[in-house]
């Protein structure tokens, strides 16, 4: 009998991907393990691998369309075996009603939004107690949507994505010309179907957009409208981490691990967090909320886009252990091998643009964290130290902070604890 191949659940808050390519064509030939298709969500687009070897008979999902968790996507058989009575879709079989998760990047709708008096419908205060994904969350709380008044199509009648946009295309429709937009949402995401990871297209055209590009220019968006960004920058001499990478990198390598700047830097970043813990932290209607633990993003560029892996409890990891968990998150960033999850749950972000060249930037914040720091190309430049010319490995880093959480004081001072960190590194 064929082997169903169905849409793998790829996070815990994730419950409907899109296809983003087909890497087999009916007919071929496929390995076990080896790579089928690429599937995209609103954070990543990672490759799905056969779990059985065969030969792919049909493919039921063409690419572009999204589909729940647990959907037959494809059958994998013997050569000429037949799936016709299979071919039924088939969905996940139904599980336990969880808490609703909310987006973690999203902002927090205010408390006491009130909604525009223009004659058009007026919604109630969210109350929808059914499941839904965090992209339905979060455009929900951006058009102010009752979810109640939404009719979802999903598995046992799940509101989907398309049904939440849909639903606000009609209402948008139904409101006087004159509607105002609401001032901090982005545009609606497109419903059209998404493009292949990589498009192309020539002087003159439209190039269209992927799932990530539409992704990041969505979240992008939102942080300017949400937090009043501020960036201060500082110079940093990086003689004592140069040595001491010297002094290391052969050590490490026996090890396994690729000892970069990169594991300097969230080494520091950690221990300067610990000292100004505000600095680890979001803004919320109800006060600053502290985090606990320390969850370090670090920004990876990729043909698709700027995508940021997060190390988990990143305080918990020695040099040597950050090292190695740089050298796989970069390497899963590289191959499409990131999960949702292991984007998500960030507190605060590294983003490293010296490796190409870059000499200082001003980064936007990655919500719904406080702050983000950008360092810039570690290169020899005269320094004048104790009225003697010298040469020294320098680099520009900057800070960009939530200005609704720190001052210039308090930013500059978690400046100063990195800086004095990387300067005197033992």
């Amino acid at each position: 009998m064929a082997t169903e191949v169905l849409m793998p659940q790829l996070g815990e808050s994730v419950f409907e991907g899109t296809i983003a390519a087909w890497l087999k064509k009916e007919g071929d030939p496929v390995e076990l393990y080896e790579p089928l298709l690429e599937i995209e969500t609103d954070k990543v687009t990672t490759e799905a691998t056969a779990e059985i070897a065969g030969t792919l008979l049909k493919i039921l999902v063409n690419e572009g369309e999204t589909v729940e968790v647990g959907t037959v996507l494809a059958y994998i058989g013997k050569p000429g075996e037949k799936v016709d009575g299979q071919a039924e879709p088939a969905t996940k079989p139904a599980v336990e009603e969880e808490k609703t998760p909310v987006a973690a990047a999203a902002p927090s709708a205010p408390a006491a939004k009130k909604p525009a008096s223009n004659g058009g419908p007026v919604q109630a205060p969210r109350r929808y107690s059914g499941r839904i994904s965090p992209v339905v969350g979060r455009i929900a709380d951006e058009h102010s949507v009752n979810l109640d008044m939404v009719p979802g199509t999903g598995l046992n009648g799940r509101i989907t994505k398309k049904d939440i946009l849909a639903y606000v295309e009609e209402r948008e429709e139904a409101a006087p010309a004159a509607k105002p937009a609401p001032a901090a949402a982005p545009a609606p995401v497109q419903t059209t179907p998404a493009a292949p990871s990589s498009p192309t297209a020539l002087p003159g055209e439209v190039m269209p957009l992927t799932g990530i590009r539409r992704a990041i220019a969505e979240h992008m968006v939102r942080s300017k409208h949400t937090s009043p960004h501020v960036t201060t920058v500082f110079e940093v001499d990086f003689s004592s981490v140069a040595a001491h990478r010297a002094a290391n990198k052969a050590t490490f390598a026996r090890d396994g691990a690729n000892l970069t700047f990169t594991a300097y830097l969230i080494s520091t970043i950690v221990q300067a967090l610990k000292a100004h813990p505000l600095v680890n932290s979001s803004w919320s209607d109800e006060g600053i909320i502290l985090r606990k633990e320390i969850n370090i993003g670090m920004a990876a560029a990729t043909p698709d886009g700027l995508i940021v892996p997060v190390i988990k409890n990143a305080d918990s990891l020695s040099l040597l252990g950050l090292a190695r968990t740089i050298n796989d998150r970069a390497e899963q960033a590289r191959t499409k091998n990131l999960r949702p999850d292991d984007v998500q749950g960030g507190t605060f972000t590294l983003t490293n643009h010296g490796t190409s060249g870059s000499l200082f930037a001003t980064p936007i914040i990655n919500q719904p964290q406080c702050g983000i720091l950008g360092v810039g190309k570690i290169e020899k430049r005269v320094k004048v130290i104790n009225d003697a010319i010298a040469i020294r490995p320098m680099a520009y880093i900057s800070l960009t902070f939530d200005h609704r959480i720190l001052d210039g004081a308090s930013a500059d001072a978690f400046m100063n604890t990195v800086k004095d960190t990387l300067e005197n590194w033992s």
